[in-house]
Formats: structure tokens, C-alpha cells, sequence
């Protein structure tokens, strides 16, 4: 009875090591870099040098803002790479058509997303700008007039 006991408790044992040594070579199931959208108003996402400050403002005039940490050379590399914006590659750069889980179709309703540097319209394209640290980068949902 001692006997089967003792090797009932080494069983039970190595069973226990071996979940938790499971457990420690476990990797999070994202790792491919990409976030979960909506990326909440005040979060932190991204690994890098430069901190950048988002503002994304819906359809439905609702802004969140958020601070991107990259190492990136441009902002539409870091939030590609983090999966806060998608889109089409066009001839004039990349044509963002969803950010932050958003999508606006211009086809359907002329909606479109602005990018935006400091409140101001951008100049250049989001694959073209590079992040400066302090820097706001908006992007607003904005309905063609005609």
C-alpha cells in the first residue's frame, strides 16, 4: 500500500511538472505583431523609440486616441504592421480603407479616410510620412461632396 501510494504521489507530480513546463513554452496565440481592434481610447500598443499619438474619428463622429510605439520608417508601415489600418496599393501609395476595425467605402457612400498631421490635411500619404515623436496623425472619416 506504501509502495503504491509513493508512486501514485510521483505520478501526480511529474504530471504537474510537466503542465507547467506546457504552460511556461507557451507563446501568446497572437504573435504575428497585430493587435485586437478596436484599439481602446488611452491604449499603448507597439514596440519602438518613437511614440507617435493616433486619432481616429468614425462615421459616426466617435474619436479615439491612442499612442503607437514603432521603430518603423513610416506611420503606414507601424500601423500596418499592427493591424490598425488596411488597405488597397495604388498608384498614389496605399489607399486606406479600414482603420482601427472601421471600414469606409467609397464606392458605396463616398466615404473616405482623411489622414490628418497635427489637425492639418496631410500632404503626403500615410506610406510616405514619417512618424516624429509628439507628432498626431489623425484619420476622420470623410464623405465626398458631389
Amino acid at each position: 500500500m506504501k509502495n503504491t501510494v509513493k508512486k501514485l504521489m510521483a505520478l501526480l507530480l511529474a504530471a504537474v511538472m510537466l503542465l507547467a513546463l506546457a504552460a511556461c513554452g507557451q507563446k501568446d496565440a497572437k504573435d504575428d505583431g497585430k493587435v485586437e481592434l478596436p484599439v481602446a481610447d488611452g491604449a499603448v500598443i507597439g514596440t519602438g523609440a518613437t511614440a507617435i499619438t493616433v486619432e481616429v474619428q468614425g462615421a459616426d463622429g466617435k474619436s479615439v486616441t491612442f499612442t503607437v510605439n514603432t521603430d518603423e520608417k513610416t506611420v503606414g508601415a507601424a500601423l500596418l504592421k499592427l493591424g490598425v489600418i488596411a488597405g488597397e496599393d495604388s498608384d498614389y501609395g496605399l489607399y486606406v480603407k479600414t482603420v482601427n476595425g472601421e471600414t469606409a467605402d467609397y464606392d458605396k457612400d463616398g466615404a473616405y479616410w482623411a489622414f490628418y498631421v497635427n489637425g492639418e490635411y496631410a500632404m503626403t500619404g500615410v506610406d510616405y510620412t514619417a512618424p516624429e515623436a509628439g507628432t498626431t496623425y489623425g484619420f476622420h472619416v470623410e464623405k465626398s461632396e458631389g
